[in-house]
């Protein structure tokens, strides 16, 4: 298939600031089958017509990623969603509690649902998301198609929250990257089963299981040592940087790199602290894009402060696990 906004094999665009004029054009590449990439309040996605296998198709070559492994498809409002998957009533309750925002809902697949059966991975089941990013809803609204949308970053490394992240790992394979500034949250969207008698939590993100459970009235089963994943970011290595991870490091050894939480010892060798005051927040918005700050500084080994597992530390604690997994 020949996509009329391609660029040259060897050319890396230049992001572009979101405006209406910009967020048309790459409406239009999305329409036309091509690729572009996009902010939302996670990280940056990489945006194809989720109607359109071929454009689909691309997004697993751009990225490298396994064919096995499903996407997230982004929608502009809730009743686009309920148009492609069977929502009940925990389904409803959440969207009502956090859409538009960072939280994926798993839902059984409409057998008349317009959308390309790579997008689910051969699996009976959807991932959506209404994102809470203004540029993201107002590129799906101009597009006129679901957008199908993982993180714009070659599939098992580092995710990006800004875009000359995505310039950085893609380079020519996207053919636009719209340019909405540093991500608000930094950490992908919580993804949560729901196909299934109970609620299960597949993924932990930017919205906080306890959060969930507040809504819900009940646990959440947990999900995630599934053999096949239901859903993005449950590969047991993912999130990646070149540098090995030495993980609840209360001081850097001679060599490493160091990526401090809280009160941290003084360190000679490169370093950055998450949040000195130790606000998860700010922790979680400042992971991926400090994780890659590190790395370009070429360590052979990565030392990672103790993060608390309790709210957003549960995500954050399941990115640098799945970062620090045998490669």
């Amino acid at each position: 298939m020949t996509v009329g906004f391609a660029l040259p094999f060897n050319t890396m665009p230049v992001p572009a600031k979101a405006s209406s004029e910009t967020i048309d054009k790459a409406a239009d590449i999305i329409r036309s089958g091509g690729l572009a990439a996009f902010p939302t309040e996670t990280v940056y996605g990489l945006g194809a017509d989720a109607t359109n296998g071929e454009a689909v198709a691309r997004i697993f070559e751009a990225k490298g990623r396994p064919r096995f492994n499903p996407l997230i498809v982004h929608l502009a409002a809730r009743e686009d969603a309920e148009g492609l998957a069977v929502f009940n009533e925990d389904a409803r309750r959440l969207a009502d509690a956090f859409w538009p925002g960072a939280l994926t809902l798993v839902l059984p697949r409409r057998e008349d649902a317009r959308l390309s059966d790579l997008v689910s991975a051969g699996l009976p089941t959807v991932a959506l998301r209404v994102p809470a990013n203004k540029t993201a809803r107002t590129l799906i609204r101009a597009a006129g198609v679901p957008i199908a949308a993982p993180s714009a970053n070659r599939s098992g490394r580092v995710s990006p929250t800004r875009a000359e992240h995505v310039a950085a790992d893609l380079g020519h394979r996207v053919d636009m990257i719209l340019d909405g500034g540093p991500c608000a949250e930094g950490l992908e969207s919580t993804i949560i089963g729901l196909s299934g008698p109970e609620p299960v939590l597949l993924r932990a993100g930017a919205v906080t299981r306890e959060s969930i459970e507040t809504v819900l009235g009940q646990p959440l089963a947990d999900g995630r040592a599934a053999t096949q994943p239901q859903a993005p970011g449950m590969l047991a290595a993912h999130y990646a940087p070149r540098a090995a991870l030495r993980l609840d490091a209360e001081a850097p050894e001679e060599g490493e790199a160091y990526l401090g939480f809280g009160p941290a010892p003084p360190c000679e060798g490169p370093n950055l602290n998450l949040s000195e005051s130790g606000d998860l927040r700010e922790a979680a918005a400042n992971l991926f894009a400090f994780l890659r700050l590190l790395d370009a500084q070429n360590p052979e080994t990565l030392a990672v402060a103790p993060i608390p597992g309790h709210g957003l530390g549960e995500a954050i604690n399941d990115r640098l696990r799945r970062a620090a997994a045998p490669r």
